[in-house]
């Protein structure tokens, strides 16, 4: 099961869709933007409680239509691989879904985005800056935030381009190794206005076994 585009989905909002087969592994938790669910505080879980931004997500992806399925683990630390990302739209309806889940979780970002008062913004919403340039240096600057907190969550695109592309890159399992991390699948299914969240997988070591089971 590939995630497979649609030819229903408009040309500036790709449809990522959802297989079933994978839908079915995620267990039988729905919930919808507006679920109970999604806000029960769990102690050191980079998620759940309460707050203002909850409120403002769920309403967020209630407005555009937009749900989650699948629970995020009940664990303090982990990498979610977020696949597939053709569009700037996915940052938006990531981030309400962010806000939804009341997720404390960091993103990366280009350098270059993070001088004067946007990089003030791009921080407060999670972002992490890197040189792309220095692929190790990122790798670091990852782990130093892993280390300064007891809860750390990563949310990374891992084709590392919008452009439509068969072969994801290896960063975001370095990072998972490198971390002790677990790796979480998330699907973005635009003709469905779906996001999936897929149960966690520790990384092997081994990439090239491990990266295809992620992607099934």
């Amino acid at each position: 099961g590939r995630i497979a585009r649609s030819p229903g989905a408009p040309a500036d909002l790709p449809n990522l869709s959802l297989s079933r087969s994978r839908a079915g592994r995620m267990g039988r938790h729905e919930h919808p933007a507006g679920g109970a669910a999604l806000t029960q505080p769990q102690p050191a879980i980079p998620s759940g409680g309460r707050g203002v931004g909850v409120l403002i997500g769920r309403a967020a992806l209630r407005l555009i239509g937009w749900r989650i399925v699948g629970e995020l683990p009940m664990l303090p630390r982990y990498v979610l691989a977020v696949a597939p990302h053709t569009s700037n739209w996915d940052f938006f309806v990531g981030l309400f879904a962010k806000w939804a889940l009341g997720l404390k979780a960091k993103w990366l970002g280009k350098h270059s985005v993070f001088r004067g008062p946007l990089g003030w913004v791009m921080r407060a919403l999670g972002g992490i800056p890197v040189d792309r340039a220095r692929p190790d240096g990122t790798i670091e600057a990852v782990l130093a935030q892993v280390r300064s907190g007891s809860t750390f969550v990563l949310a990374l695109a891992p084709e590392g381009t919008r452009k439509r592309t068969e072969g994801w890159k290896t960063g975001f399992y370095r990072i998972a190794m490198a971390g002790g991390m677990p790796i979480v699948p998330v699907s973005f299914d635009w003709s469905t206005r779906t996001i999936g969240l897929m149960p966690p997988s520790y990384p092997t070591g081994d990439a090239s076994r491990d990266i295809p089971l992620l992607r099934a």
